[in-house]
């Protein structure tokens, strides 16, 4: 079988099949996609042009919502959110948990994170003898690296102040939180493949909670780090939980489109 070709159980997450679209606004989706597909005559061409239209508009997305955040700012909003949630942290903290939660947070790191990434993508590839978890995650991860960088470039929101927060200090810009949109997204993706492969039920479901448990955990060791505010995290995974459903709204417009040609053919 092509590596880059749907395998047999890939259109499917249970008894639901990624390939029917019941709603109106997502046959019409599918129908543009088939009419795009047929006028370049190449279905991985068409995924291509689809993302690369979705990842601008996801890039504007998040920099229309750093311009929301300082419109808010502006008005003293945050405060009535960000402030307490550090307040309470402070007040919470004990040495020892410090440094349990400095260790875990710096897994989402760029370096640890990509490590663990590519260690696991490698062993799904081998596994399942498909490309395709490897071209999706980079598509996935390329998208929220583009949305963090756009955003903190956009904002430049100062973080909680140094005598806040747990070292090693960070100094980028706080707006959104790269650790939390990133394994939201990196999480995210790992489980769609994982339960459109997997039959049990409860695997799915022991599936879905990890990655949320772990989503969570992540995020919220930002905040209790002092390294971000409690709405930088927010809107991360807000960010975070779009693009995903655009990659995995591009990955069933694919897999119907593969569908649609093998029908055709028979």
């Amino acid at each position: 079988m092509h590596p880059l070709r749907p395998s047999p159980g890939e259109h499917t997450i249970g008894a639901r099949d990624l390939t029917r679209w019941y709603s109106r606004p997502g046959r019409w989706l599918s129908a543009v996609f088939g009419a795009l597909v047929d006028r370049l005559r190449n279905t991985e061409l068409a995924l291509l042009v689809t993302l690369a239209l979705a990842l601008v508009l996801a890039v504007g997305g998040t920099m229309l919502a750093g311009e929301i955040y300082e419109a808010v700012a502006e008005g003293n909003g945050i405060a009535q959110l960000d402030q307490p949630a550090l307040g309470w942290i402070l007040a919470a903290r004990t040495p020892d948990f410090n440094a349990i939660i400095a260790t875990f947070s710096a897994s989402g790191g760029q370096l640890w994170m990509t490590i663990i990434t590519a260690a696991a993508l490698t062993v799904v590839c081998v596994v399942w003898r498909r490309w395709t978890p490897l071209v999706l995650m980079l598509i996935a991860v390329g998208g929220s690296l583009a949305m963090t960088v756009a955003g903190k470039r956009l904002t430049g929101r100062a973080r909680p102040p140094l005598s806040d927060a747990v070292p090693p200090y960070e100094t980028s810009a706080s707006f959104p939180s790269g650790h939390a949109l990133n394994s939201i997204v990196i999480a995210g993706m790992f489980c769609y493949l994982l339960v459109s492969h997997l039959t049990s039920k409860l695997a799915r479901a022991a599936t879905v909670t990890i990655g949320v448990l772990y989503v969570a955990a992540m995020g919220l060791s930002r905040v209790y780090l002092g390294h971000h505010w409690l709405t930088d995290v927010l809107a991360a995974w807000c960010l975070g939980i779009a693009w995903l459903t655009v990659v995995i709204t591009a990955h069933r417009l694919w897999l119907t489109q593969h569908r649609d040609h093998s029908l055709r053919k028979t």
